[in-house]
């Protein structure tokens, strides 16, 4: 029986706005069934979309300002303070716009510039999302995103052009695995940290990141080239916490041994 891979957390990133700048982490605390804490808090809703902070429910990122349709928004570099809920949008090394995402005022600080920035893309006025307990998630399940870094590198390969891992907006980063080892993981449970996190399906991938991730430039055919030299279109992988911990950079990540009955 051959060892599992050694593989360790190289990078934990959250993204506290939909489709703006990831925010880096030195470490967070899991919880069964949550998203990492603060991941996806809010969006910016792309023409009345019917959401209700009320009664928070799914919505597809069509609805919103995101980078598959709107690559524009990767050149900008935002800043938020998890204190204050203030969000500080700057472009080109300028800050255009700040605001306390809590307060009306603040929202229609952002908002205002939103709809000057996106003019030309929006089906209406932008407005700024949040409900209590609600992650803007590209998918129903509160989950993690881990990408294996080995496995850009293939894609790296078979672009023939450097690949940077942002372009994936995963939550953590893992060094030490083959590449595509995370799909043999699909229904295992792994030690990450103090937590435990069952990987539950594949990430399958958009037109988000043809986007380079400092320039917005659309520079890359990232899903197509994986279909033509891999026969999917999938990087990464999505888990759901099952068993609160704390994890951080520098953590090992291993298959978790399962309990021996008594």
């Amino acid at each position: 029986m051959s060892t599992p891979p050694s593989a360790s957390i190289q990078a934990l990133y959250r993204y506290p706005v939909k489709g703006l700048s990831p925010q880096p982490l030195a470490g967070a605390d899991l919880r069964p069934g949550e998203t990492i804490t603060g991941d996806r808090l809010y969006a910016i809703e792309n023409g009345p979309s019917g959401f209700d902070p009320a009664a928070p429910a799914y919505f597809s990122k069509q609805k919103f300002l995101m980078l598959m349709r709107n690559e524009r928004l990767a050149a900008l570099d935002t800043a938020y303070d998890e204190a204050t809920h203030t969000l500080a949008v700057s472009l080109n090394g300028r800050e255009e716009a700040r605001g306390d995402l809590r307060t009306a005022e603040g929202r229609a600080a952002i908002e205002s510039f939103f709809t000057r920035y996106c003019a030309d893309e929006l089906r209406g006025p932008p407005k700024v999302l949040r409900a209590p307990g609600h992650s803007f998630s590209d998918v129903a399940a509160k989950v993690v995103s881990i990408i294996n870094l080995a496995s850009v590198a293939a894609v790296e390969n078979a672009v023939g052009a450097p690949v940077d891992p942002p372009r994936f907006r995963a939550n953590i980063y893992v060094k030490g695995w083959p590449a595509w080892h995370e799909f043999d993981l699909i229904d295992r449970t792994l030690a990450i940290g103090g937590a435990r996190v069952k990987i539950i399906k594949r990430i399958v991938r958009c037109a988000a990141t043809n986007v380079e991730p400092r320039t917005g430039i659309r520079d890359l055919q990232i899903p197509k080239t994986l279909m033509q030299t891999f026969d999917h279109m999938d990087c990464g992988v999505y888990g759901e916490v099952v068993s609160a911990g704390r994890i951080a950079r520098g953590d090992r990540v291993t298959e978790a041994v399962p309990a021996l009955p008594f």
